[in-house]
């Protein structure tokens, strides 16, 4: 009843799309033999959907000049291949396995949820927080751009935090995790600001949500059970702390992603726009929202994206490109 409201005539389309089988993609590992594992996907017929997007998509420079860097190429974090299969195509990848260097391949995750750290835009040396970060895939994403000076990664349940741990361990050289680059905690991260402010160049805020497609598959601890309403109504609020935590641990200058895997607009706009008022209000501290026109632009092949948000950029579901929902909006602390 809600989301039909919020989203009118597109809501079958994305009700049936949720129902539907999801489409995955596949992030390459580059701890692995990365190029190896490039060309295997692609023999599946799957492409990389970063590289055809922020390499393939920019104009061709006039009259034969140089082109100055277009603003597409350092605004995405880098060295990030996850391949998918094109529009239409249902085909699944075949289970990730152990390599030679006994590390896994490739990881498995919805590619939409690649788009946040893809936002991040993370630029070498930076040091980075991912304040709420089990099961660990978008974690296992800003190691892959080779830019963490510094990782914390971040959640307040230790069950979550074990199995970040084993994806790491998966995924990631002991020399990498040990030499200081990753640090996992169980805190809760309402506090961070407290704990660590003005510390990060980039912030990853992945809050808890509804998770609306996983909710509608799975019965178990379902967070729309009857059982869990007063936790439900009191998500946007935990949420906009979260994220308000998330800006305060950023350097002034700094900038941080906020996503969702929730169509609701009150975890998504609401909970930015809140957040923001809270730390003008309370702290004095300006936030500038950045527009990612030029971002969803620049997916628009790969992702079908809900034309019409206040602030930030939502991946619906559509049939033919059946990832999401993947909420995302990026900030900058100004002060």
């Amino acid at each position: 009843m809600t989301y039909s409201v919020q989203f009118g005539d597109l809501w079958p389309s994305i009700r049936v799309s949720l129902l539907s089988e999801q489409k995955y993609g596949a992030l390459v590992n580059n701890f692995a033999s990365g190029d190896h594992v490039s060309a295997e996907l692609e023999q599946l017929k799957a492409r990389d959907f970063v590289n055809e997007a922020v390499f393939h998509r920019e104009p061709e420079p006039e009259n034969n000049q140089t082109a100055a860097p277009s603003p597409v190429s350092w605004a995405c974090s880098p060295n990030l291949r996850c391949f998918t299969f094109t529009r239409g195509d249902v085909s699944r990848f075949p289970p990730a396995r152990l390599g030679s260097l006994g590390l896994m391949d490739y990881y498995l995750m919805d590619a939409a949820s690649l788009l946040p750290v893809l936002a991040l835009g993370l630029q070498p040396g930076d040091t980075v927080l991912d304040l709420c970060a089990a099961p660990g895939g978008k974690t296992l994403a800003l190691l892959q751009t080779g830019c963490c000076r510094n990782l914390a990664a971040n959640d307040l349940s230790t069950s979550r935090t074990s199995r970040l741990q084993r994806v790491l361990h998966s995924y990631v050289p002991q020399d990498v995790r040990d030499k200081n680059r990753v640090r996992v905690t169980s805190w809760d991260g309402r506090k961070w600001g407290e704990l660590e402010g003005d510390t990060y160049d980039r912030v990853l805020v992945d809050v808890p949500c509804t998770t609306d497609r996983h909710s509608l598959h799975e019965e178990e601890n379902n967070i729309f059970k009857r059982s869990r309403k007063k936790e439900r109504q009191m998500l946007p609020m935990l949420q906009m702390q979260l994220l308000a935590a998330g800006i305060l641990a950023t350097k002034p200058g700094g900038h941080v992603v906020y996503s969702t895997c929730s169509l609701s607009h009150l975890q998504n706009e609401y909970v930015v726009q809140g957040a923001i008022e809270l730390l003008d209000n309370q702290y004095s501290i300006k936030v500038q929202v950045e527009d990612l026109t030029h971002f969803r632009k620049l997916f628009m092949n790969a992702f079908s994206f809900f034309p019409s948000c206040q602030v930030g950029e939502l991946v619906i579901p559509n049939l033919m490109a059946n990832f999401g929902p993947v909420y995302f909006c990026k900030m900058c602390r100004m002060t």
